[in-house]
């Protein structure tokens, strides 16, 4: 058999990771067993479609390394892969379940669907179509779809049981009296999901169907289609929803969950992917780190585990960062481009790299332990004072004479230990290395924590360094605030 999976994403407005996870999954288990990955993009529903987010998911997967081997975007010999430009096929098989009498045509109103529902809440029952219009004849019903509005339903079994083996799961037993007569074509003429799904599964050659556990209660819907048209059932493996660490279905409400989101954040795809096969799945070492290629070797269905995973963003920046260390200079160089003012110079990139690599998480960060390398901070004399421990006057005057100090320094002397020698010449039974350091930090860098301090004051050069001290002496003793 030959494999062939897929990922039928809707265009809604983002890529979501939980979109890219399963895209994952579908891709490993192909590429390990030599088949094809196959992107359909799935725009039936028209009211939740949203304009130019095909592209979106398209972005998404390449920079993330998981091409597809067929799409919309790229062609394949099953074009097209948009549903909407599909809608001819979905008609003819539709029509083909009703006059092989596994169809049928409903005429009833949204009135009369609501208040059936409302009165089967109210006894406890399980809200279902009652079959009203499947008991009018053939005759009937076609003369009415003449003139009237209608949807087409499925006729599903009164009795007995719809079973699969699931490759993730184990057997599955579902009993057909909880089945709906499901709605196969909507009023508009569009196919719902479940006729879509079925159709381009089968026309497309679909060999395993890997999705999300939240398309178990749709399987039975699936299996009584396939049934009924008489197409040879595909593997259902249905994985793990992503979770917060409240166990709730992962959501932007609680976590960041669109795909650009992490890319703008400074997250690297390597990185972001790495997590991802850590979700219902372990490396049979325990390792956290490893390659995707490495994956894909690893991977099989019978070892994804059916526990609920946590997204835990603090894991994934903890393994992101893990990555940016593993990076070299010129790699980071070139991936902080996004993150860094365009007059930054190339030297002095890599100084502050070299300082820096070890503390961020994420590439945005970047500006977080950096912006001060690219324009003098603000003054604040209320920290500058917390540090220093001593009148505004008194601190002043110290950073002043610091700034002197350093002055007599030549340009070839201007090294991270000559430095601090200055500084520690200064120091006194008033002054701790402690006050003098942490006052001279925040005059330069605005903070109270940053990259180490003088080999930050090296990047910085000469004239910047005196520059800052002697402004922010000025503001102390002119006690300016």
């Amino acid at each position: 058999m030959t494999v062939r999976t897929r990922i039928a994403p809707s265009p809604t407005g983002i890529a979501h990771v939980g979109t890219l996870y399963t895209a994952l999954l579908n891709f490993a288990y192909a590429k390990k067993n030599g088949g094809k990955f196959i992107l359909r993009i799935e725009d039936t529903d028209r009211e939740r479609y949203v304009p130019g987010s095909e592209q979106v998911i398209f972005s998404a997967l390449r920079w993330a390394g998981i091409p597809h081997d067929e799409g919309s975007d790229i062609g394949g010999p099953f074009e097209p892969y948009t549903q909407s430009q599909r809608l001819e096929k979905y008609t003819q098989y539709a029509n083909q379940l009703i006059e092989n009498g596994k169809a049928y045509h409903c005429f009833c109103s949204s009135e009369r669907l609501a208040a059936m529902r409302k009165t089967q809440q109210e006894k406890g029952e399980l809200p279902m179509y009652d079959g009203l219009c499947r008991k009018m004849s053939q005759s009937q019903s076609e003369s009415r779809a003449k003139t009237e509005k209608f949807v087409i339903r499925l006729i599903a079994p009164d009795s007995g049981n719809t079973s699969w083996i699931d490759a993730v799961r184990g057997t599955i037993t579902i009993e057909n009296k909880t089945i709906d007569d499901q709605v196969l074509v909507k009023s508009d003429g569009f196919p719902t999901y479940h006729l879509a799904v079925v159709v381009d599964d089968h026309l497309m050659k679909i060999s395993h169907v890997i999705r999300a556990e939240e398309w178990i209660s749709s399987t039975p819907k699936h299996i009584l289609l396939y049934k009924a048209f008489g197409f040879k059932l595909p593997v259902f493996a249905h994985t793990p929803l992503l979770r917060n660490p409240d166990k709730s279905k992962l959501s932007k409400r609680r976590n960041p969950v669109s795909v650009l989101w992490y890319q703008e954040q400074g997250f690297l795809p390597e990185a972001l992917v790495n997590y991802l096969c850590l979700m219902g799945w372990s490396h049979p070492d325990g390792k956290d780190i490893f390659s995707l290629e490495e994956f894909i070797k690893l991977f099989s269905l019978d070892r994804v585990q059916t526990s609920q995973p946590i997204f835990d963003l603090e894991k994934l920046r903890w393994l992101n960062g893990s990555y940016i260390r593993q990076k070299s200079d010129a790699d980071l160089l070139n991936l902080l481009k996004p993150f860094v003012p365009k007059s930054a110079k190339k030297q002095e990139l890599i100084g502050i790299i070299a300082l820096i690599r070890d503390r961020i998480k994420t590439l945005n960060e970047f500006s977080e332990y950096a912006d001060f390398f690219f324009q003098a901070p603000k003054v604040d004399s209320q920290i500058l004072l917390k540090q220093s421990k001593l009148e505004a006057e008194k601190t002043g005057m110290k950073l002043l004479e610091y700034a002197r100090v350093l002055e007599g320094l030549s340009d070839t002397d201007w090294k991270m230990p000559n430095l601090e020698r200055a500084g520690r010449q200064l120091l006194d039974d008033r002054w701790s290395p402690k006050q003098l350091f942490m006052s001279v930090r925040v005059a330069l860098t605005g903070k109270t924590v940053s990259p180490p301090l003088f080999d930050s004051m090296e990047i910085l050069g000469k004239a910047q360094s005196i520059k800052r001290l002697t402004r922010a002496a000025e503001i102390l003793t002119h006690n300016h605030i």
